[in-house]
């Protein structure tokens, strides 16, 4: 009779093989399934902004807010320091040239000129006092000239008559040269006399020269202080508005302290700041426009200022035509500054994105709509409402813009 076999129970090692094979079929089926969880984010469609890509003309311009101010504006100090004793015209109020604004006092000045004034009335006596010693002195010298000269006349015709005689031996000879000495000593003294009337009329010369320039002098110094007591009357040095004076009666101001300023409205200018972003682009003569009222008006960038503060830096623009009937300083406009003409381009939608990711990438929906992935891109020029996209994008396709900061380091976003 047959024996029956019992099977022998336990795990055989096609158990373990079909094991191992299921565990590794699992595995790479999680792989696929979630091998990527950690760079995939589900995101709500509706709380992003999605914009699509487009073909069309690049506008190069920015957008600014410029204000109004005056063309230029005239600082007034003061010439010289003193007292306020008069105000004669209020801010806001327009002047003309020469208008005087507010009057000083200064009593230190005053006797100044006080002191000048007597110093010149002194050197004018000096002066006369001088001319009087010179006439007298020269007319004493013309005296002893011609005395000196009358008694080298006598002793010569004495010294000629005597030498005849003594020639013809009827006198003596120390008759003769008694004679001859007198002469000598005649002429010798009318040299004398001669030389110091000229001497001294030189000396008196100069002195006088002198003086008369000493009193030229004085007379221009106090010429000067007393453009000084005309200058503690403050004149507008120009036509215009009397903007901030900063003046009280009875306040005293300092020689050289800022007093007021007028502006000068002949013409106006817009200040405004543009973004460091463009400090290489923002050039003088560029053109802009802005809106008024229904009306279009230009204006032209005349200065750009060198310095850069808090990533901005200033310009300057004027109006180049028309300008609007009731402008007014501190008014605000919203000019288009052109950078450069409008050129053929792909253009993509501005958003927050671009704060993110600086336009080196964006996130790229999918043709089905469901899911959005990492691309890089190259961004060019910018205006208020487009970027130009260089590289990695073409029309139609379509962006989310709006800002990335909650999807982190995600590579792909499902939407839902």
């Amino acid at each position: 009779m047959d024996t029956k076999i019992e099977k022998k129970k336990g795990i055989k090692l096609k158990h373990i093989v079909i094991g191992s094979g299921i565990l590794i079929f699992l595995f790479l089926i999680g792989i696929m399934i979630f091998g990527n969880a950690g760079s995939t984010l589900k995101v709500e469609k509706d709380k992003i902004t999605i914009s699509e890509v487009i073909s069309d003309k690049f506008n190069d311009y920015i957008s600014i807010s410029g204000t109004v101010n005056p063309i230029s504006t005239v600082y007034l100090d003061a010439y010289e320091g003193g007292r306020v004793m008069e105000i004669f015209i209020e801010e806001g109020s327009m002047v003309k040239k020469g208008d005087v604004i507010l009057k000083l006092e200064n009593r230190e000045l005053y006797g100044q000129i006080l002191n000048s004034e007597t110093n010149l009335a002194l050197k004018q006596n000096d002066l006369r006092q001088t001319q009087i010693n010179f006439d007298s002195k020269r007319i004493g010298g013309q005296k002893s000239l011609l005395e000196s000269e009358f008694q080298l006349k006598k002793a010569k015709r004495k010294f000629k008559q005597f030498q005849a005689l003594y020639e013809d031996e009827l006198i003596a000879g120390e008759e003769f040269l008694q004679a001859e000495e007198s002469f000598e000593l005649a002429e010798k003294n009318h040299e004398v006399n001669t030389f110091q009337v000229k001497q001294d009329s030189l000396l008196n010369t100069s002195s006088i020269k002198e003086l008369i320039k000493d009193l030229a002098r004085m007379k221009q110094t106090l010429s000067m202080e007393y453009e000084r007591i005309e200058n503690l009357n403050v004149k507008a040095p120009v036509d215009g508005q009397l903007g901030t004076l900063d003046a009280e009666l009875g306040k005293q101001i300092g020689r050289g302290q800022g007093i007021a300023q007028i502006n000068v409205l002949t013409n106006f200018k817009i200040e405004s700041t543009v973004d460091e972003h463009y400090i290489d682009r923002v050039k003088r003569g560029l053109l802009g426009t802005f809106e008024r009222n229904n009306l279009l008006y230009n204006v032209n960038l005349k200065k750009v200022y060198p310095d850069v503060k808090a990533g901005k830096f200033k310009i300057d623009l004027v109006f180049s035509g028309d300008k609007p009937d009731n402008i007014r300083t501190g008014q605000n406009y919203y000019i288009k500054l052109q950078l450069g003409a409008a050129t053929e381009a792909f253009l993509l939608p501005r958003g927050a994105f671009f704060q993110s990711t600086g336009g080196q990438w964006v996130y790229v929906i999918d043709s089905t709509g469901g899911f959005a992935v990492k691309r890089s891109v190259k961004i060019g020029k910018q205006n208020p409402q487009y970027y130009e996209v260089l590289e990695g994008l073409e029309p139609g396709e379509q962006v989310i813009t709006s800002g990335y900061d909650a999807f982190g380091e995600s590579d792909r976003l499902v939407l839902k």
